[in-house]
């Protein structure tokens, strides 16, 4: 195959390489060797994969021609490659978690999500970046170093994805899959000008994702138009009896809200404290003119109040340690993964102690002892209990606010892309850039980012966020395909395909 030919297949949206791999025109395998090509290519430089699984990729692939060679009927998705962040557990594949305590792992099982993909013919080509256990907003944190964003190499792609959210934006896979506890998902969709959902928590089972905070982490999917995403959407979401806090409903119609966007007659809220100190110019630039563009399109926008929003990060960052420190305590080199120390002398205390201490990053040994504390006796009622409570009053906030409109809007991120390094040593400025993606994580609602424009002063991308109410997670793709067909429309083509890309 041609090295032009390969370039006009990694271009391709998920939706056409589906189609043409249906009718023919395309192979998988000519599709997956295109983007393993890719993969090659660059990610030297991106470093988006912790491990690129080329024999079982082409197995899939192979299988899905040969479907489609004796008239079976192939999925939506069917033979179109994916970047699986490495969160979830996949039979035969290395999964770490990007932490070295997992390192060399190979799971005995799939996750429910890992399994839906592999049963509708998704091409998973391998695992993705992220930081340790999905703790970080800049994919810095990962034990095996940190991902570039493919528009400016010196730069994070945010985090704790940014290993998929590059790939998508370095053209290694048209379809990726992300986790989202406080944001990881929309955070590197924002950063690098493509597309991140985070469904209604328990709208996609969590069965083999690894915990970091149970009672927010939410798998989701992203790629580079809200249509891909929709359809990827489709194939991971659903009840899941293995999931206790899996959702027994039935899927909300995404695909056909994507298919058919529309914001006319909507009532769009604005909320007052998701704006301030602390936002780039070029960020509160584009957003008030996505703001315009809606108006244009036919919705009323409504100006809203949400007071406990303020509170959000403070109480996001005591529930989710805490939470951490229980699930990590999983980690006691006992049962599986890495074992320090362990020379028949030292007691189990020890090896413990040893390994987490050769095991866990900086961040992970951070968020676990301020989790830790919080949950110690005499200040769980001072800390845990009252970041609970302040989660009920953002919860109400959301409930009054959507008795008022459709979906609220906002900035994804307060900045675009900072350089790698640039926070390293400020955790308090790291956790900054959760500010507006952290209140529904904390509610439980649905959002998407999308691509809203690159910043004047320095030309990187801005995400707009979009935020529905729990289960209406149609609404997030029917404003966002009207807002993308609009700025496409006003840019002439897709964004992405007129950044300085690799």
């Amino acid at each position: 195959m041609s090295a032009d030919n390969d370039q006009s297949i990694i271009k391709l949206t998920a939706a056409a390489t589906a189609e043409k791999i249906a009718s023919g025109e395309l192979t998988a395998v000519e599709v997956t060797e295109a983007h393993l090509a890719r993969i090659e290519a660059v990610d030297e430089k991106v470093h988006a994969f912790l491990h690129v699984d080329r024999e079982g990729a082409l197995a899939q692939a192979r299988a899905v021609d040969a479907k489609r060679e004796r008239g079976e009927k192939l999925g939506p998705l069917a033979g179109v490659p994916l970047a699986l962040k490495d969160a979830f557990t996949t039979v035969g594949v290395p999964t770490t978690a990007g932490s070295k305590i997992l390192e060399g792992w190979i799971p005995p099982y799939d996750a429910t999500l890992t399994r839906k993909l592999k049963e509708a013919d998704v091409v998973i080509l391998g695992k993705t970046n992220m930081d340790e256990f999905a703790m970080g907003s800049s994919t810095e944190n990962s034990a095996y170093g940190p991902t570039c964003n493919p528009w400016d190499l010196t730069r994070v792609p945010g985090g704790s994805g940014g290993g998929s959210a590059a790939a998508l934006a370095a053209y290694e896979a048209p379809l990726a899959i992300g986790t989202d506890t406080g944001g990881s998902i929309r955070q590197p969709a924002s950063l690098t000008c493509t597309v991140g959902v985070k469904p209604t928590y328990g709208g996609v089972s969590r069965y083999g994702l690894i915990a970091y905070s149970s009672s927010l982490d939410q798998g989701g999917p992203c790629a580079r138009t809200v249509l891909d995403t929709a359809l990827l959407h489709e194939v991971i979401a659903g009840h899941d009896p293995l999931d206790s806090t899996s959702i027994n409903a039935p899927v909300p119609p995404v695909v056909e809200a994507a298919r058919n966007g529309s914001v006319a007659g909507m009532r769009v809220g604005v909320v007052k404290q998701f704006a301030g100190e602390g936002y780039q110019a070029g960020v509160v630039q584009r957003f008030n003119e996505s703001v315009e563009l809606l108006k244009e399109l036919g919705a009323e926008i409504v100006e809203l109040d949400c007071p406990s929003f303020d509170l959000a990060l403070a109480a996001y960052y005591l529930i989710a340690p805490s939470e951490c420190s229980s699930n990590l305590a999983r980690f006691d080199a006992m049962r599986y993964g890495l074992r320090v120390g362990d020379d028949g002398v030292r007691s189990t205390e020890e090896v413990t102690a040893l390994t987490r201490e050769a095991g866990f990053g900086p961040e992970v040994k951070r968020r676990i002892i301020l989790g830790t504390y919080a949950l110690s006796s005499g200040y769980y009622d001072a800390y845990y209990g009252s970041a609970q409570k302040v989660r009920t009053l953002i919860t109400q906030d959301f409930e009054r606010a959507f008795e008022e409109v459709d979906v609220i809007v906002s900035p994804t991120m307060p900045t675009t892309a900072f350089p790698i390094g640039e926070r390293v040593d400020d955790p308090l400025a790291m956790y900054l850039a959760d500010l507006c993606t952290i209140p529904t994580n904390l509610a439980g609602n649905s959002a998407m980012s999308l691509p809203c424009g690159l910043a004047p002063e320095d030309g990187l991308p801005v995400g707009l966020q979009i935020i529905a109410p729990a289960m209406k997670d149609d609404r997030l793709y029917k404003v966002g395909a009207a807002v993308e067909k609009a700025l496409e429309e006003r840019w002439g083509g897709p964004l992405l395909s007129k950044g300085p890309m690799l």
